[in-house]
C-alpha cells in the first residue's frame, strides 16, 4: 500500500488542483498520471446543478463513444420466440427466454454489460428490479434498452460500439466511463466531449442556474483532474 501511495503522491504532484483545465489538456494529463499495470479506465464525473429529489429535474440519456470502450461488451436479451431467433441471430452473448433464466438472474446472476427486453417480457423482467437496479443493468424503455424484436440487432451494435447510459444518483451526480489510458489522446478528448454533449441535451426544461457545476476527469487509482465546465459547454454547443 506505501509503495501505491508513494506513486499517487507523485502523480497527484503533476496536477495544479487550483486550475481548470481544457479537455485536451485533461485527457493528456489523465494518461500522464495513470500509473497501474493494467490498462486504466478512464472515468469523467460530473456534479450538476440540479435537486436529484425532484422528479421534474432528473439527467438521464444515452450516448454511444465514437471510439467505443475499449473492453468487450457482454450483451444479454430478454426475449421470447421470435425475438429470442432474432437475439441470437444479432450475436446476444445470453439470450433469456425461460423462466430458468429469470430464477438464475434473481439469485444474482450478472455476468453481463448490457441487458435488453422485448416489451412482452418486461412482466417477468420486472421481478429483477432488486438485483439490476443497483447495478444499472435494467432495461428501460427512457434508456432505449426496451424494444420491439425488430430493433434488438440496432440496439446491440451500438452497446458493442460503446453505447453508454448515464444517470442522476442520489447526490447528483454523473459517473462515466469514457475510454482507457492506452486510447490516443484525441479518441479520449472526442469521446469525453460526446459525453459532454449529450448530457447538456439532456437538461431538464426545470434546472435553474448553473447546470454542469464541477468536472472532474480521472483514471482507475489515477488523480482527479479537473475540466473547465465553460470550455466544455462551448465545446459541445
Amino acid at each position: 500500500m506505501a509503495k501505491a501511495g508513494k506513486k499517487y503522491l507523485a502523480a497527484a504532484q503533476k496536477v495544479d488542483r487550483s486550475k481548470l483545465y481544457s479537455t485536451a489538456e485533461a485527457v493528456q494529463l489523465v494518461k500522464d498520471t495513470s500509473f497501474t499495470k493494467f490498462d486504466a479506465t478512464v472515468e469523467c464525473h460530473i456534479r450538476l446543478g440540479v435537486d436529484p429529489r425532484q422528479a421534474d429535474q432528473q439527467v438521464r440519456g444515452v450516448v454511444v463513444l465514437p471510439h467505443g470502450l475499449g473492453k468487450t461488451v457482454r450483451v444479454l436479451v430478454f426475449a421470447q420466440g421470435e425475438g429470442a431467433r432474432i437475439a441470437q441471430e444479432a450475436g446476444a452473448d445470453i439470450v433469456a427466454d425461460t423462466d430458468e433464466w429469470i430464477k438464475k438472474i434473481q439469485d444474482g446472476f450478472t455476468d453481463f454489460d448490457v441487458a435488453i427486453a422485448t416489451p412482452d417480457m418486461m412482466g417477468k423482467v420486472g421481478r429483477l428490479g432488486k438485483v439490476l437496479g443497483p447495478r444499472g443493468l435494467m432495461p428501460n424503455p427512457k434508456a432505449g434498452t426496451v424494444v420491439p424484436p425488430d430493433d434488438i440487432p440496432r440496439v446491440i451494435k451500438e452497446a458493442r460500439a460503446g453505447r453508454v447510459e448515464f444517470r442522476l444518483d442520489k447526490t447528483g451526480n454523473l459517473h462515466v466511463p469514457v475510454g482507457k489510458v492506452s486510447f490516443s489522446p484525441q479518441a479520449l478528448d472526442e469521446n469525453l466531449n460526446a459525453f459532454l454533449d449529450a448530457v447538456n441535451k439532456a437538461k431538464p426544461a426545470a434546472a435553474k442556474g448553473t447546470f454542469i457545476k464541477r468536472i472532474t476527469l480521472t483514471s482507475t487509482m489515477g488523480p482527479g483532474v479537473r475540466v473547465d465546465p465553460n470550455l466544455a459547454a462551448r465545446a459541445s454547443a
